[in-house]
């Protein structure tokens, strides 16, 4: 399965994560960063460290499990 994570910083400095299941693909990189700075803007996200004060990153993240029968 795939996930976009959206990266920022709080006001205490440490990472915050938002995880959205089945990215849209390819990534337009203009709505991505036009979607953080929305987030930003609104105050949408609270995390424990206070409020996110800045982007930090953005990925594509992939993830496969496959069984093995024992």
């Amino acid at each position: 399965m795939k996930k976009i994570e959206l990266k920022f910083e709080n006001e205490q400095g440490r990472t915050v994560t938002v995880a959205l299941d089945h990215p849209v693909e390819p990534v337009d990189e203009a709505a991505v960063n036009a979607a953080m700075d929305a987030i930003l803007q609104e105050n949408a996200f609270f995390s424990s460290g206070g409020d996110l004060v800045s982007k930090k990153s953005a990925r594509i993240v992939e993830r496969n499990v496959f069984d093995i029968a024992i």
